[in-house]
């Protein structure tokens, strides 16, 4: 049997001023160690590094720097770029005329720069012609992994989130493989987005919305290494797909009788969902996909009433 995922805790209050440091303790003199190797990186591809300095929660060394426009770009495993977003940030940023939001960069394997976190930011900065930008600089590279935690500029929408997951993923597995995936759970946020991410990859329309508090429930990071925790990701999103044909033909043959909603995707899978009425502990996901795939495989449209679906509510279905 599966056990429930557990609740996120966020930490509590802390007592004021007990964490950290003063003001006067985050001041460096000079950078020094990887500091001072991330210093002469901004100065070789012709930035300026306008000061270094302690963050004031964790005491981790920063650069201030003014890098390059064409010095800096964003992660490869970022979510797609907003075209409306970045045009928004631009016409603001042009009205005020300044840009008062640091990007944050990491040293990039091949040289330059990565920012997690700036890809509007950045892409705004350029379609005003600027030819340089702020940036927090990092030391540790780990940060670029971090983009779901940093990338606050613009909310995530689950295929987003799903996206950026999986890319992050692959990436890992590129980097080494071999560790367990338990230890990037930070990163990934749930393992439900890499499942989900999957399905995203090979279905662009896929509505997700609707298997994902499924998927939450039944789905956790695993001590596997990363390539073999993949396949699992990859045949669960290939059993979440099988599934999602099935209810899709249940949802065509309920607007043939003349339903509509636009929760009929919802409606089929909550009445295939056998999670809600299962008290305890779950059974694995594996037997859940299959439970509900025979049941959409043989879901009667005769026995819907058009008064069942005023009470259905869940994500609105997508176009496939």
């Amino acid at each position: 049997m599966a056990k429930r995922a557990s609740a996120r805790r966020r930490p509590r209050n802390a007592k004021a001023k007990s964490k950290g440091l003063e003001p006067r303790e985050c001041r460096l003199e000079a950078p020094v160690g990887e500091l001072a190797e991330a210093a002469a990186q901004v100065q070789r591809e012709g930035g300026t590094v306008v000061g270094p300095y302690k963050d004031p929660l964790g005491g981790h060394p920063l650069l201030l720097a003014i890098l390059p426009i064409e010095s800096i770009e964003p992660t490869p495993f970022q979510r797609d770029l907003s075209d409306a977003h970045h045009k928004r940030l631009a016409d603001v940023i042009n009205k005020t005329g300044r840009f008062l939001d640091p990007v944050i960069a990491v040293t990039a394997p091949a040289g330059g720069f990565w920012t997690p976190n700036g890809r509007h930011r950045l892409e705004a900065m350029r379609r005003l012609g600027a030819k340089s930008i702020s940036a927090l600089v990092v030391v540790d590279r780990e940060v670029a992994w971090q983009i779901l935690a940093l990338n606050t500029e613009k909310a995530h929408n689950l295929k987003e989130r799903s996206l950026e997951v999986i890319r992050i993923y692959r990436g890992l597995i590129e980097e080494d493989g071999s560790r367990p995936e338990t230890q990037f759970a930070f990163y990934l946020d749930e393992a439900a987005l890499v499942t989900l991410g999957v399905c995203y990859e090979q279905k662009p329309r896929f509505g997700g919305g609707v298997y994902n508090p499924i998927l939450r429930r039944l789905e956790a990071f695993s001590e596997k290494p990363l390539r073999g925790a993949m396949k699992d990701h990859e045949n669960h999103a290939g059993m979440v797909l099988d599934l999602d044909e099935k209810v899709a033909a249940a949802v065509a043959k309920l607007k043939e009788r003349g339903l509509t909603s636009p929760y009929l995707r919802a409606f089929v899978v909550a009445r295939i969902n056998p999670l809600r009425w299962i008290k305890g502990e779950y059974p694995p996901l594996e037997e859940v996909l299959k439970t509900m795939r025979d049941r959409a495989a043989r879901f009667n449209v005769e026995k819907v009433k058009p008064q069942d679906l005023a009470g259905a509510m869940g994500p609105p279905d997508e176009e496939d």
